[in-house]
């Protein structure tokens, strides 16, 4: 399972929102690139970027930082937030990103997504943010009235490389991850989950190991690496460790 150390980008900063909420944002580094460099070297395989004030625009806003990130590390990078469609999806991969992630462009336009997998096969993630169970666009600042399964659904025989599944209630309050909704997805889904929100200690990465057997390809961690909560090479020690059981079916 692959532990990626979330570098959520507001303004050219590196910060923390609480539930989503912009007006609720906590800096932890204004140089998101030393962040970055901080993270491989403390053992991280990958990086989870999302541009904050893209997401909500519509449009990349925070580019000059995502860059001085690509150019500042080796390990591949994931990015979402305002990439809603083919032509930034491919200027972020020709600059150097590994993998785009869409999120309101998969509810609104889910035939873009299936276009741009056949255009970038492996590169892209699908984005499914949920409020009670509901999936959420624009930020969060809209929810459907879409069960974030009933999406995931849609996209089983697309080639999405991933589903990053995130709980928002949980995202950023430090409660604990939702480990029983990411897992009931990840065992109804063939495309592998990432677990996002809410994770909180190493008791959390504890419980979605034990459920990797259902899919759970992955988990991004945020607020709980910067403060101090989850120590790093104690989670890569534990995530990289033998699963638990095979995958059921």
């Amino acid at each position: 399972m692959i532990i990626y150390p979330a570098i959520d980008l507001k303004d050219g900063a590196c910060v923390r929102l609480l539930r989503g909420e912009m007006s609720q944002a906590t800096v932890f580094n204004t140089e998101p690139a030393a962040q970055a460099r901080l993270f491989e070297s403390q053992g991280f395989e990958w990086l989870h970027l999302v541009d904050l004030n893209g997401a909500f625009e519509g449009k990349p806003v925070n580019g000059q930082a995502v860059e001085s990130i690509l150019g500042a590390v080796t390990i591949p990078v994931q990015l979402g937030g305002g990439i809603r469609d083919l032509k930034t999806i491919a200027h972020w991969l020709e600059k150097g990103v590994s993998r785009v992630i869409l999120g309101t462009v998969a509810l609104r336009e889910p035939e873009l997504v299936r276009e741009a997998c056949r255009e970038f096969p492996g590169k892209v993630a699908v984005g499914i943010d949920a409020r009670e169970g509901y999936v959420a666009v624009a930020g969060w600042a809209e929810t459907s009235t879409i069960k974030a399964l009933d999406l995931a659904l849609k996209f089983e025989d697309s080639g999405v490389a991933a589903i990053i599944y995130t709980d928002i209630n949980r995202d950023g309050a430090m409660g604990g991850v939702n480990v029983e909704a990411t897992s009931d997805l990840a065992f109804h889904l063939t495309t592998p989950v990432i677990a996002s929100g809410g994770v909180s200690s190493i008791d959390d990465l504890v419980a979605l190991k034990k459920e990797e057997h259902t899919g759970i390809q992955g988990v991004i961690c945020g607020r709980a690496l910067y403060d101090g909560r989850i120590e790093p090479k104690a989670a890569l020690d534990l995530l990289s460790s033998a699963p638990v059981a095979g995958k059921a079916g």
